[in-house]
């Protein structure tokens, strides 16, 4: 490697230095397992081996003045993984902008912020309405800065940047591993006393003691309110596809962990800033391969290979157009350009369709039924804790059998001080949960939805054994279980007794296709999250598919987050005469990221995905899908 890179680079030895760097960072690696929970029985050693190679690493290459080597070992890989995190954050930039959302809220930043400066006042909800673009723009920055920072591309610049945007990862990652969901905050709120909310907050403020109406005059009305920290149980660092490539997320404690073992290796760049230069041909030779093996592993990881043609695509063309002879376009802010040209292109594909790689469990070929039923049981048990009286050193037992009767049967020595109840399998939801659940209320059920199959068909699944009666007094008719029918209570002066019959369970309030779906042979799922904002260009085309559908005997629905009152308005005026559900608004996010959106389920599994730009014709399905 030494007459590939430039002389100044390695410091006193090569090998030395090399080798202290390979020592700091496997302590810092170590550091990291020693405090992860699932090392908990091993953390002292692996804390004390962990500081002695950090530490006596970082010496030794600061000594040897390799501090130039750590830098260009450390571009190489916070270069590829900025990529790669840019990259997976901007093929679903709008599932980004939710997760911005959360903290945007203001339990969650806000609060942070309110907590250190002693602020009642003090809001980032007005962010909420930008996610989008600071979604846009900061997928694009890690990009950008990914590879500049390979190439040597305005490195001062980038190094500041690279500090500032790690700082700004890192205060999220720390604020969801350290929320505590069951501490308090006073927030402070100002309503107009026009609005709505004034009015119930007012009233609930006579019997709530969490709400103190500060003052009421003006026309505004003031409140303190004490309220829980918005705690975001997964930072979306890698957006979904963590979670859908190795089955879950990282932990809010191991995202914190990535982003300070990734801040130190940005810290190392910064500190050698000054003696960094652009690239020789040379340098470009070792960091731009050394670079791409990262991003080729991180694209083994999460099961996608184009991150790598991306990421050669970016590098390239940064340096082809550095290397430009044209006036004023022979520079590192054109390869800037260029990078943001193309992370543009690729945004505003993804934002017009759908993601490029669906990490989703929603995602084409998912079959659904497995899905719901792939989480995993926590199984806890108990251990008891025994304190000795004597020397008050405390034992764990972790049963209470004879194996340990030694301990809890030497009352003499030994008393029981408390119960501690541990993990044994750590629990994990389904990838599909309940919030996935089109159903509608018994109220709600119209003509087209009366007169569905599947609605008939569960609707008779429902049905037990009733009776009917007349309320003599006023000739009113009373369905009841059967079950619930005494004959003292119904007595034959106040009540004629018609029959049984079967009726509704009246524990059971709506009908829900969640189970259905699963199991219909086809359907189409006619998806929009707000009816509202619907893009309506293609309409003709789904009123189309719809009557195709209807003509081959193939159930096509709507399931929407709206109203039955908007759903009823919108079938009128568009004449889209099909059954209508209802779906949790942020489940319907997840689903589908085109609004509408249209999918074909067969026997529980995800054939097709088509997003309004992109909707089919009933020839190609006939070929393609049915």
């Amino acid at each position: 490697m030494a007459k590939f890179i430039r002389n100044e680079v390695p410091g006193s030895s090569l090998v030395l230095n090399s080798l202290g760097i390979l020592m700091n960072l496997v302590g810092l690696g170590i550091l990291a397992m020693a405090y992860h929970k699932n090392f908990e029985a091993q953390a002292t050693m692996l804390k004390v081996v962990g500081y002695s190679l950090f530490l006596l690493g970082l010496f030794a290459f600061v000594a040897l003045k390799g501090m130039h080597l750590a830098s260009y070992i450390a571009r190489g890989l916070v270069g590829g993984l900025f990529i790669v995190s840019g990259l997976i954050k901007a093929n679903d930039p709008l599932g980004f902008a939710y997760k911005l959302e959360e903290y945007f809220e203001d339990g969650a930043l806000a609060y942070r912020i309110k907590e250190a400066f002693g602020w009642k006042e003090f809001s980032l909800e007005f962010l909420i309405d930008y996610a989008l673009p600071i979604s846009v723009f900061l997928c694009i920055l890690e990009i950008v800065l990914g590879v500049l920072v390979i190439i040597g591309g305005k490195i001062k610049l980038t190094s500041w940047l690279l500090l500032g945007i790690m700082v700004f990862f890192t205060a999220l990652t720390w604020h969801t591993a350290a929320c505590d969901k069951d501490k308090k905050f006073i927030d402070r709120d100002r309503y107009e006393m026009s609005n709505p909310l004034a009015k119930v907050k007012l009233e609930a403020s006579k019997t709530n003691k969490d709400i103190k109406v500060i003052s009421k005059s003006g026309g505004e009305l003031v409140i303190d309110e004490l309220k829980s920290p918005q705690c975001v149980s997964d930072c979306g660092c890698f957006g979904d596809a963590m979670k859908g490539s190795v089955g879950r997320s990282l932990t809010p404690v191991e995202s914190l962990w990535k982003d300070i073992v990734l801040g130190y290796l940005v810290l190392l760049i910064f500190a050698a800033q000054w003696k960094i230069k652009p690239n020789s041909v040379k340098d470009n030779f070792v960091l731009i391969p050394y670079s791409l093996l990262l991003v080729t592993f991180f694209s083994w990881v999460f099961g996608w290979y184009f991150p790598i043609l991306f990421s050669i695509v970016c590098i390239l063309s940064a340096l082809y157009i550095k290397r430009s002879r044209i006036k004023m376009v022979g520079t590192y802010w054109s390869s800037a350009a260029i990078v943001t040209g193309i992370c543009g292109i690729f945004i505003a594909y993804v934002l017009s369709y759908e993601p490029l790689k669906d990490y989703r469990p929603y995602a084409v070929g998912s079959n659904l039924k497995e899905k719901m039923n792939d989480g995993i049981e926590q199984k806890n048990a108990n251990t008891y804790i025994y304190v000795n009286i004597k020397t008050k050193k405390e034992k764990v037992l972790l049963a209470l059998d004879q194996s340990t009767k030694n301990i809890w049967g030497d009352t003499e020595h030994w008393k029981f001080g408390r119960t501690v109840e541990k993990v044994i399998v750590e629990g994990r939801l389904p990838s599909i949960t309940g919030q996935f659940n089109p159903s509608i209320a018994f109220g709600d059920i119209g003509p087209l939805e009366k007169d569905f199959s599947a609605v008939k068909e569960i609707m008779s699944n429902l049905m037990i054994d009733g009776v009917e009666l007349i309320e003599k007094a006023n000739n009113y008719r009373n369905l009841i279980p059967e079950s619930e029918y005494d004959t003292e209570m119904y007595d034959s002066a106040s009540y004629t007794f018609v029959g049984k019959v079967k009726i509704a369970d009246p524990s059971i309030t709506e009908v829900s296709l969640r189970e259905w779906i699963t199991t219909t042979p086809k359907v189409f799922l006619l998806l929009s999250k707000d009816l509202a904002k619907m893009n309506l260009k293609e309409i003709a085309t789904l009123r189309s598919l719809a009557g195709m559908a209807k003509t081959n005997k193939i159930p096509f629905i709507l399931v929407t987050s709206a109203s039955r009152e908007q759903v009823n308005k919108f079938r009128t005026k568009y004449k889209l005469e099909i059954p209508a559900f209802t779906n949790d608004e942020t489940e319907m996010k997840a689903i589908a990221r085109s609004n509408p959106s249209l999918i074909f389920i067969k026997k529980g599994i995800v054939i097709g995905k088509y997003p309004h730009r992109a909707l089919p014709t009933w020839n190609w399905l006939t070929k393609y899908a049915l």
